[in-house]
């Protein structure tokens, strides 16, 4: 008898991944949607087999209905406190009084559990919610993945392709942890039908140092890239207090500028570490050479 998974967030880039990955995986799959979700991804799950249910993300009730006979619950909603925080203790709610045994959040980031307090907004939020989830009397796993590995494609400082630069802060040899979307999904499918989980699971698909990055990306095609630093991880942070500062409007951003910053700070702060890559041996992973050639 196949398991019943309830995925929050699935019309998401990373949510209908996961679907994906889930229903490959054989699991009968329920994915909430908000009634004013897009009718077209809405059209999608259910055309991929799942069955799509739309709730109200603030009414408790509806969400134990929704949650009733689950085996786990996957989280991949993105927002800000009113989503991360408050969406989600609803949602933890309810698969609580539905009777749910195991929880997996939208951590999908790098391991904020390292990172200090104050240095990372979006993952301040992820600690907030951490503290009801661990309080919960239900078993939790956060999946940490690093960066999404399609990042690199998106002309940001550390490989920017006008420039044919890779920007670095600190330390050129920091390895920086990328994992692509597909491959957090696959990972995320194969977790959340697994009974046995630890609380956090770390994984990449890739380790590679702005040093390595610039030798990939030139043999992969894409330019001769010249490294350069960009300051220290100090300066990078002064940078992003002067940023956000200036940008008050930021705090009601998904993606405000300075919190793109603060995305880079993290990644060049923190390094996952064990990686639990082997824990699914049928998970494939993708190098950052087929990600910068994939793309073209």
């Amino acid at each position: 008898m196949s398991k019943t998974i309830v995925v929050a967030g699935a019309t998401g880039n990373l949510g209908g991944r996961i679907v994906q990955a889930l229903l490959d995986r054989g699991a009968s799959v329920r994915a909430i949607v908000r009634a004013e979700s897009d009718p077209g991804k809405v059209a999608q799950l259910t055309q991929r087999g799942a069955e799509v249910l739309q709730v109200d993300m603030a009414d408790v009730a509806a969400l134990t209905e929704a949650c009733t006979g689950a085996d786990c619950v996957v989280s991949a909603v993105a927002g800000l406190h009113d989503v991360i925080v408050e969406g989600q203790r609803v949602l933890l709610q309810a698969a609580v009084a539905a009777g749910v045994p195991r929880f997996i959040p939208s951590d999908f980031s790098s391991d904020f559990t390292k990172i200090p307090p104050g240095q990372n907004r979006n993952f301040d939020l992820r600690r907030e919610f951490k503290t009801h989830l661990d309080e919960a009397p239900i078993a939790a796993t956060s999946i940490l993945n690093g960066g999404f590995g399609e990042l690199l494609n998106y002309g940001m400082p550390l490989l920017d392709f006008k420039q044919q630069q890779v920007g670095y802060w600190e330390d050129a040899d920091w390895r920086i942890d990328f994992t692509t979307m597909n491959d957090t999904a696959a990972f995320t499918a194969a977790a959340a039908l697994d009974d046995s989980t630890p609380r956090l699971l770390r994984i990449a698909s890739f380790q590679i140092s702005p040093r390595e990055l610039a030798a990939v990306a030139e043999e992969a095609g894409r330019g001769t890239f010249r490294l350069v630093q960009l300051g220290s991880r100090a300066d990078l942070a002064g940078h992003i207090q002067r940023a956000r500062a200036a940008n008050p409007a930021g705090e009601q951003e998904l993606y405000a500028n300075w919190q793109q910053m603060q995305y880079m700070l993290s990644m060049f702060s923190v390094q996952n570490d064990p990686l639990d890559n082997g824990r699914y041996p049928d998970v494939p992973w993708t190098s950052a050479y087929e990600v910068l050639t994939q793309s073209r």
